[in-house]
């Protein structure tokens, strides 16, 4: 079987099987199995592949059809057009906490001299080391509950050249944490109870529960975030936050009852949705 054919193949059985993105989980899948170019398995298509390469990536194609993520398959994804390796014990990128790393950056560039940046709950480390490799003054402080989490970080950190500028602290949300900061940053969990019986198996199934589920209607651990960067943030210092579907006015509520956030606003993603939440400290 040459490599055209493969390709067709695994896409017609992620075809057959509802998975959505078949012909593109099988381009990925297979460019990274061959550790070749996307555009060469369509330059290169009449290559004859050996038995033992057809078996082994054959298990890959299984994998895939039992619905694990792409990324736990070939062990990394990109974020900002950087790759972050990732394993099941982090949450898988996304491209709509770009949209954060955005407004943080529009913010950050008032900070004078040094900027002193908090994340909470940094998983792959992707929020963290986007911002230090952007703001070259940057130092960041991340945490994460996780200690798996907070070695993968980690080991990206120092594998794109940021591992001197981010101090990585293992503990849940604020505590483990002291100091004044320009900028506190977190994507927390903040899937609901009812919608997290909904997710596909694709992410119900295999990413951290941990990461995703937050108790009731998802916005508790935001609350718990308002109410303790109020501590640690310097005055004029930003909160941001990746906030769930139909949560903003929650959280804007939990922003003006705790009465130490001004210019409290909201960004949507590019589907319109309303996805990152930010207050300045009064």
């Amino acid at each position: 079987m040459n490599v055209g054919e493969l390709l067709a193949g695994t896409a017609r059985s992620f075809e057959i099987e509802g998975i959505l993105s078949a012909r593109l989980d099988a381009e990925v899948l297979l460019s990274r199995y061959l550790q070749i170019n996307r555009t060469d398995l369509y330059t290169r298509n009449d290559r004859a592949l050996p038995a033992d390469a057809l078996s082994g990536f054959a298990r890959w194609v299984e994998r895939r059809l039992r619905r694990e993520p792409v990324a736990y398959i070939v062990g990394s994804k990109e974020f900002w057009s950087l790759t972050f390796d990732v394993t099941p014990a982090v949450l898988i990128p996304r491209p709509d906490t770009e949209i954060i790393v955005e407004e943080v950056l529009a913010e950050a560039k008032h900070c004078a001299g040094d900027c002193r940046i908090l994340e909470i709950g940094t998983g792959s480390g992707a929020i963290s080391i986007t911002l230090a490799r952007e703001i070259k003054g940057a130092f960041i402080v991340a945490t994460d509950i996780s200690p798996a989490a907070v070695q993968i970080a980690g080991h990206n950190a120092r594998r794109l050249g940021v591992g001197d500028r981010i101090a990585f602290l293992v503990g849940d949300m604020c505590q483990p944490v002291s100091g004044r900061f320009d900028v506190v940053v977190s994507n927390p969990p903040y899937i609901a109870d009812a919608e997290f019986r909904n997710l596909p198996v694709d992410v119900a199934g295999y990413e951290p529960e941990t990461a995703l589920r937050a108790p009731g209607d998802g916005t508790a651990f935001h609350g718990e975030l308002i109410t303790g960067a109020r501590y640690l943030l310097k005055k004029g210092g930003w909160l941001f936050m990746e906030i769930g579907n139909s949560q903003r006015a929650h959280i804007e509520k939990l922003f003006r009852e705790s009465n130490q956030y001004d210019s409290i606003d909201f960004r949507k993603n590019y589907s319109g949705i309303d996805r990152v939440a930010k207050g300045r400290k009064c």
